[in-house]
């Protein structure tokens, strides 16, 4: 390519002036600058490509195949690559994957002299950014780098905003040492990378949001939107515009088209919080959306289609509503082909220190505190508490904890008033018990805060083969 073809005229790329000097003027401001290697099997090409990148802003370097471009990638970072559709030995998209996986954000550029439809699309099919076709100006060139730029700018915020959620929500823990929780999460996980409706059971606080969250997170739809609708939150009418969208002048307030959170799930995961919820009304249309893949906007006549996998979470007895005229039947079975029920956090007795600890070390560090655990009338207390509201009961306990405690552990005096009430209940329902039942529970309490049989037996002060004849005969 000559400079001509640059659309410089007799500019040159040593002295900046003429076009390119306006073109250097009008990037300057605010610019980020960028690592490019360009991949050319053409010297003069290269060298052309390079200096106009330079006087772009930007840090270039050559490479003339793909070998010297795979080495240079291996030991030197880049943001972006202009890679030549037809070098001497290689074509430039067999190159391209091999680019991807050595630096997996490395954002690509397809150069050609041979532009086509076909091309183009499977350029962008095998993972480039973007697509120029020789001759191209400085002005295209800034415009692929500018867009590239506002790319990086975005993903580097979203990274900010994500490292700032993690700050304010505990990471997720789901590892269980309880079989029931650990065979839903099995059911959960197996069927993520599927195409499957799933309905997540259980009561409120159990985690299904959490784990609904998870399930995209494995899904092959990772990459698009997780989209959450509370169906309690809204009126039927209100609900219908939230979940489909509306056209200006359907209703009083109007005054925009709404796409709908079913449009912005698009290629995405649906999560429909609380289904149990869901007005009568609405049903026939969310029955159409699972059936037909098909919706209308309110007050709009044009049919659209919709790319969206369903996930549905319920504290409802779907089969009670149903019988009951509330829910309807033929929804019910759309929404339950894989069906996940997590147990309540009173059923979870293994769960409950380790969720407890997992908790107290997240909001530890949020707070500044070097809190080393719980003491052990605060950790019996936590053991013997019902839990009604479940995980998210024990999150809010915790995070009270941390905050009051002026110890190097939270206290039973640091927890909410009722966990010790609880426990104290606990522990005068057992001046009524036998003998036997008082050991079954201490044996059990000892089971469920130690790592091993070992270390538990040894706490008991008995054999193994003792605790493990009490265990059989207790059924623990």
């Amino acid at each position: 390519m000559t400079i001509s073809q640059w659309g410089l005229g007799d500019c040159t790329l040593h002295e900046p002036s003429c076009k390119m000097q306006e073109v250097l003027q009008s990037v300057r401001p605010g610019i980020r600058s960028m690592n490019i290697l360009v991949i050319d099997d053409d010297a003069s090409l290269r060298r052309t490509i390079r200096m106009s990148l330079e006087v772009l802003g930007h840090r270039a370097v050559e490479a003339r195949n793909g070998d010297q471009a795979l080495d240079l990638l291996g030991h030197r970072p880049f943001e972006m690559a202009l890679l030549d559709l037809r070098l001497a030995q290689e074509e430039g998209l067999d190159l391209l994957p091999r680019l991807l996986g050595t630096v997996p954000g490395l954002h690509v550029v397809i150069v050609t002299a041979y532009a086509t439809i076909e091309t183009a699309v499977e350029a962008m099919r095998r993972g480039a950014f973007d697509y120029l076709p020789k001759p191209f100006t400085p002005d295209q060139l800034r415009v692929v780098l500018d867009r590239i730029a506002r790319m990086r700018q975005l993903e580097s915020h979203v990274e900010e905003l994500e490292e700032q959620v993690r700050w304010v929500v505990p990471e997720v823990d789901l590892q269980s040492a309880e079989p029931c929780t650990r065979q839903a999460l099995d059911v959960a996980f197996r069927t993520a990378a599927s195409e499957a409706t799933i309905l997540l059971r259980g009561e409120s606080g159990t985690g299904k949001g959490v784990l609904a969250r998870a399930i995209h997170a494995r899904s092959l739809r990772a990459e698009r939107p997780l989209v959450t609708i509370h169906c309690p939150s809204l009126s039927a009418e209100l609900l219908e515009s939230e979940m489909f969208g509306h056209v200006q002048g359907a209703f009083t307030g109007a005054v925009r088209d709404t796409l709908g959170k079913v449009a912005a799930a698009e290629g995405g995961t649906l999560f429909l919080d609380e289904i149990g919820d869901l007005p009568l009304a609405l049903q026939p249309k969310l029955l159409r959306l699972l059936q037909e893949k098909c919706y209308e906007r309110v007050g709009d006549t044009q049919t659209r289609t919709s790319n969206v996998r369903v996930l549905a979470a319920t504290n409802r007895n779907l089969e009670s509503e149903i019988a009951a005229g509330r829910f309807r039947e033929d929804l019910f079975y759309r929404l339950n082909v894989i069906e996940v029920t997590l147990p309540p956090l009173r059923q979870r007795g293994d769960d409950i220190l380790p969720l407890a600890e997992h908790l107290l070390r997240f909001f530890a560090r949020q707070n500044g505190k070097a809190i080393s655990g719980f003491s052990e009338p605060a950790r019996t207390a936590l053991m013997h508490y019902p839990w009604p509201g479940n995980i998210r009961e024990l999150r809010n306990a915790v995070e009270r904890g941390v905050i009051l405690t002026s110890r190097p552990v939270v206290g039973l005096s640091d927890l909410p008033s009722q966990i010790g009430s609880s426990n104290r209940a606990a522990d005068a329902a057992a001046d009524n018990q036998t003998l036997e039942q008082v050991e079954a529970e201490h044996i059990r309490h000892t089971l469920a805060v130690t790592a091993t049989i070992e270390e538990a037996a040894t706490r008991l002060g008995i054999d193994p083969s003792t605790l493990y004849r009490k265990r059989k005969r207790y059924g623990l």
